[in-house]
């Protein structure tokens, strides 16, 4: 195996790597990166055997070839290069010869036959969708995916097909719930609902920021769940597990509904969080006559509150929620107003953009 390769795009395809690879392994072969010289071009591929990403980069060829290295110290190798260019060349027993400029390494591989087989996806059937839509419904909705690992089936989004050719995304903890819908393709309408897994979805979200002006596809085949681009392509293992029925949760009637300015909203909740609880995050937020209240005590650190004005009549309310998990929500949208939606101090809060009503989020209330 010889090639010479843009130092560059080297860097940026193991710094792609680097989010799959698994560095506390029990198998030393999932921390490398399998690297294969073919004509005219190299791919770089990580694998952890849930999550695969591969990075297909032009390159100057001589004799194609493959070897396992490991993915931190490549990349650590690469980033400090001299120059533009790079050349890799195999030696006797996996050893790979690196020279770029002054600088010459020779690294430590192992076997090609070590690293292993990615799924096949000689069947999938792609379907086109524009990169920005599908990045927009994983921002909204993956702060709420769930990190409990033994809560399974809550450690993904909940991919589902819906009518009129959209598709919903949900994801819940169990504390909070976040839900968008949005037209992608008449093809995705026909599919069973499927949960793609956290780990997974948070690597395709960066490389949707690469392209956003791109036309990505997608395809489902069996328990795996499909990617790619013009210059890489992504296959994730499905969660195996029941998603839970979302709609239990979402408020039907909430009593009262008021129209918040979101930045002073966050800015609020980020002040008085700030000596709130750091396991709980708790703030208490009373509705009264044509004022909001954001108070929160702390025995250890003191008292703090802020008030905001606003249009609200009726019963005063007093309701306890994490700061964190409301600022979640806020962040995920853009609009200047929001729209809270409130029964009593036991109920969820229910929270939307008054221009986009196909988003939206619950947020469970706490003792405070």
């Amino acid at each position: 195996m010889e090639f010479q390769i843009s130092t560059d795009e080297l860097r940026k395809a193991l710094a792609r790597a680097q989010g799959v690879v698994e560095r506390k392994a029990t198998m030393p072969i999932l921390s490398h990166v399998l690297v294969q010289a073919k004509p005219q071009q190299v791919s770089v591929t990580a694998f952890d055997l849930d999550v695969g990403l591969t990075s297909d980069l032009p390159a100057q060829v001589s004799t194609p070839g493959a070897v396992a290295l490991s993915a931190k110290h490549l990349l650590d190798i690469v980033q400090n290069l001299p120059e533009a260019q790079v050349s890799f060349s195999k030696r006797p027993n996996n050893h790979v010869e690196m020279n770029s400029g002054s600088a010459n390494y020779r690294l430590v591989g192992l076997s090609e036959e070590e690293f292993p087989k990615l799924p096949s996806r000689e069947s999938a059937h792609w379907v086109s969708i524009p990169a920005a839509n599908l990045l927009e419904m994983i921002r909204r909705t993956s702060f709420a995916i769930s990190t409990d690992e033994t809560r399974y089936n809550l450690n993904g989004v909940f991919f589902e097909p819906r009518a009129d050719n959209k598709v919903r995304m949900v994801a819940t903890d169990g504390h909070r719930l976040a839900m968008v819908e949005r037209e992608l393709h008449a093809e995705l309408a026909s599919l069973p609902g499927a949960i793609l897994p956290r780990k997974g979805l948070l690597e395709l979200r960066k490389l949707l920021d690469e392209a956003q002006e791109a036309e990505v596809l997608l395809a489902f085949v069996n328990n795996l769940f499909l990617f790619k681009r013009a210059d890489l392509s992504m296959v994730m293992r499905l969660v195996d597990g029941q998603f839970p029925d979302y709609q239990r949760v979402i408020p039907k009637q909430p009593e009262r509904q008021l129209s918040l300015p979101r930045m002073r909203l966050a800015e609020g909740l980020k002040r008085i969080a700030l000596l709130s609880t750091e396991k709980s995050n708790a703030v208490r937020m009373t509705f009264s006559e044509n004022l909001l209240r954001i108070s929160t005590q702390n025995p250890d650190l003191g008292e703090a509150r802020d008030d905001i004005a606003l249009s609200h009549t009726g019963e005063e309310l007093s309701i306890g929620f994490n700061a964190r998990y409301l600022l979640d929500v806020l962040g995920a949208l853009s609009s200047e107003e929001v729209l809270l939606s409130l029964g009593d101090e036991h109920s969820p809060a229910l929270i939307q953009s008054p221009d986009d009503l196909s988003y939206l989020a619950v947020v469970m209330p706490m003792r405070v």
